[in-house]
C-alpha cells in the first residue's frame, strides 16, 4: 500500500504536470562536416521496414516519484511499446546538451525519469527503440519538457544568465538560391545579453543530428542528394551556454544551385546603338544586430531588351560588408559601393521581365537600405 506521503506527492505532482509544456514536432559561413557520400533524410513514421522497431507511439509526460522537498529537477516520459518482427530489446532517450543530442538514458520499460535537471527549466528530448539484430527505430517527435520536482522549497539563488535566447522562428527557404544543397533562412532570437549562434539540426533515419553551426540567422548544407527533401530544426544559443526551444521543424529540398561563372570582358559597343535603359529595383531586407539578409527584384520597365545588365548601389555605411550573394555576380570595393552583375542563364531581361536577386551582408550598427539604384549607368525608379 502506498504511503500517505507518497499519495500526497502525487497530488502535487499531479497539479505540476498542469504547467509542463510539451510541443511534439515531426521532424555564410558554416561550420558542418561533409560526408564522402550525399546524405538522405526520411520522416521518422510511419516506417515501412519491418526490420526496423517501430517508433514509439503515444509519449506522454508522466509525474516523476521523487521525494518531496528537493530542489532538484526530474522529468518523467512515458510511452506505449514499440513493435518489432525480431522483438524490442529496449529505449533510448536522449537529451538536447550544448554538445547536440546525447544519449541521458536506456531502459527495458516504456518509463523512465530523468534527475540531475535544473528545476523549472525546460529540456527536449527524443526516445528511439532497439531490437534483438542491432536496428534502431525511427525518432519520436521532439518533446519540451519542463523540469519539476515533488514539492517547491525556497531554493538558493542562481548566479550568472540562466535565461534561454527565444525560440527560433520564421524558417523559409529562397535566400541562398544559387547554394548546391539545402539554403534556409529565420527571424533572428533575442536574449536578455546576446545570442551568440544557431545549432542546425537534421533529421535522419534514426535520430536528429547536428548538421552544423552559424552565428548568423541562415544557413546552408552541401553533399546532399539533388531533389530530395531534409527536415531541419534551429536551436539558438547564448554566451552561458543557455539554449533556446527548438524551432518548428523545417522542410527543404536540396537544390541543384547555378555554377559559378567568371565574369568576362564586355563587349565594346558603340554608344550610339546603346539602348535607354529603363529599370524599377524593389529592394527589402531583414536585419538583426550584426547582419542582415536583403532581396531585389531588378525589373525592365522599358519596351526594348536588356543583354547583359550590371546593378550598382551604395550602402549608407561603410560597415556594412557584402558576405554572400546569389544569382548574380556580387562584388564590394573598400567603401560603401557595390555591383552586381547578371549571369549567363538570367542576363537578357525582355521588358517586363525581372531578375531576382539578394545578398547576406554584416554590419557595425546602420543597416539603412540604399537610396539609389543604376542599371547599366541609368538610374532605376524604386518600387
Amino acid at each position: 500500500m502506498r504511503s500517505p506521503r507518497h499519495l500526497a506527492w502525487m497530488a502535487a505532482g499531479g497539479m505540476a504536470v498542469a504547467a509542463i509544456a510539451l510541443h511534439g514536432t515531426p521532424a555564410a559561413a558554416v561550420d558542418a562536416t561533409p560526408s564522402p557520400t550525399p546524405r538522405t533524410s526520411v520522416s521518422p513514421s510511419p516506417n515501412g521496414d519491418p526490420a526496423v522497431p517501430t517508433t514509439p507511439p503515444n509519449v506522454r509526460l508522466c509525474p516523476p516519484p521523487v521525494p518531496a522537498g528537493t530542489t532538484e529537477g526530474y522529468v518523467g516520459l512515458c510511452w506505449s511499446p514499440s513493435t518489432d518482427d525480431a522483438g524490442v530489446t529496449g529505449y533510448e532517450v536522449y537529451r538536447l546538451t550544448a554538445d547536440g543530442f546525447v544519449k541521458t538514458t536506456s531502459t527495458t520499460g516504456t518509463t523512465v525519469v530523468m534527475g540531475g535537471l535544473g528545476y523549472g527549466r525546460t529540456y527536449t528530448f527524443y526516445i528511439v527503440a532497439k531490437d534483438a539484430d542491432g536496428h534502431t527505430s525511427p525518432p519520436t517527435a521532439l518533446i519540451n519538457a519542463q523540469a519539476v520536482t515533488g514539492m517547491v522549497v525556497s531554493p538558493s539563488p542562481v548566479t550568472g544568465d540562466t535565461t534561454s535566447p527565444s525560440k527560433p522562428t520564421g524558417l523559409h527557404d529562397g535566400c541562398v538560391a544559387d547554394f548546391p544543397g539545402t539554403g534556409f533562412c529565420w527571424q533572428a532570437s533575442t536574449d536578455n545579453v546576446g545570442v551568440t549562434g544557431y545549432v542546425v539540426f537534421r533529421l535522419t533515419e534514426t535520430g536528429w543530428v547536428r548538421a552544423g553551426a552559424t552565428s548568423s540567422p541562415y544557413f546552408m548544407e552541401g553533399n546532399l542528394v539533388t531533389g530530395h527533401k531534409y527536415t531541419y530544426v534551429v536551436v539558438a544559443r547564448d554566451a552561458a551556454g543557455n539554449l533556446s526551444l527548438p524551432s518548428d521543424p523545417f522542410t527543404t529540398v536540396a537544390q541543384q544551385g547555378f555554377p559559378t561563372y567568371s565574369p568576362s570582358p564586355s563587349p565594346a559597343v558603340s554608344p550610339s546603338v546603346t539602348p535607354t535603359v529603363t529599370c524599377e529595383v524593389d529592394y527589402s531586407q531583414s536585419a538583426w544586430s550584426t547582419g542582415l539578409t536583403a532581396s531585389l527584384v531588378v525589373t525592365n520597365t522599358g519596351t526594348t531588351p536588356i543583354s547583359g545588365w550590371t546593378l550598382r548601389f551604395a550602402f549608407p555605411s561603410a560597415g556594412e560588408r557584402i558576405i554572400q550573394g546569389w544569382s548574380a555576380v556580387w562584388s564590394q570595393a573598400p567603401g560603401i559601393g557595390v555591383t552586381a552583375a547578371s549571369l549567363p542563364w538570367n542576363a537578357t531581361l525582355a521588358p517586363g521581365a525581372s531578375a531576382r536577386i539578394g545578398f547576406n551582408a554584416s554590419h557595425t550598427g546602420v543597416s539603412d537600405p540604399p537610396s539609389a539604384f543604376t542599371l547599366n549607368g541609368a538610374t532605376c525608379a524604386k518600387a
